[in-house]
């Protein structure tokens, strides 16, 4: 069984910018050319949106949607601390959620669901539910998950899995990526140093190199881990 169940091949008209200044960022990017930058900095392949009748609408970045695979349990644990007693290196994920159908409006009551592997590469199954839980987005369209740093596994790129629900009838499904340098500093420390890690962990992934370039987080020191911000747009 793959990772995801099956492969991401809808594009559907999502815009997925990052910025750590939430909506103002979001729309200063939305304002660059086709073929803006994604969250890496590096030159992203996605289509862009074209401009409403009216000529005002700024061009977005389109991402790929992803499977939410096998993994993923609907089990609205809404908090906002995920890791339980699961050991790595701390990460805080602070997403924002706007409207880019409207005016890159935030949105409100958004439920946002993450999920992803601990330090050893393993997901909670059953009755289990570490590094899993949702939160609901504030009147600034903002949400905000303390977790570890994911493990890797299966010959995967290291990555988060989210979801996006403004409403009980529809969703999005996507995922992050990390920087490889900051991987590699990572997988160096326990507990991920109890197992050799691989030299490359993105490069090796398809999805990674279909979607890395607009996919892959900012990471910033903080404390003993890093954080990063993200801001999600849904047409």
């Amino acid at each position: 069984m793959t990772e995801n169940g099956s492969s991401p091949t809808s594009r559907r008209a999502l815009l997925l910018a990052a910025g750590s200044a939430g909506v103002a960022a979001l729309t200063a990017a939305c304002a660059g050319p086709a073929g803006t930058r994604g969250a890496a900095g590096q030159p992203s392949a996605s289509p862009t949106l074209p401009p409403s009748p009216g000529g005002s609408s700024p061009a977005c970045v389109l991402a790929v949607e992803a499977g939410a695979g096998p993994y993923y349990l609907d089990l609205d644990r809404v908090r906002s601390d995920i890791t339980e007693d699961r050991k790595g290196v701390p990460f805080r994920l602070d997403l924002t959620v706007v409207r880019a159908s409207a005016g890159c409006r935030p949105v409100t009551d958004a439920a946002v669901d993450i999920w992803h592997a601990d330090a050893s590469g393993a997901y909670s199954t059953g009755g289990a539910t570490f590094l899993r839980g949702t939160q609901v987005t504030d009147a600034a369209g903002r949400s905000t998950f303390r977790t570890i740093v994911p493990g890797w596994y299966a010959g995967l790129a290291p990555h988060i899995h989210f979801k996006v629900r403004p409403d009980r009838r529809t969703g999005t499904t996507s995922q992050f990526f990390f920087p490889e340098d900051v991987l590699v500093r990572v997988y160096a420390r326990p507990p991920y140093a109890e197992r050799r890690a691989p030299q490359h962990p993105n490069a090796r992934d398809s999805r990674y190199r279909a979607s890395g370039a607009a996919m892959t987080l900012a990471l910033v020191p903080d404390g003993d881990g890093y954080r990063a911000a993200y801001t999600v747009g849904i047409a």
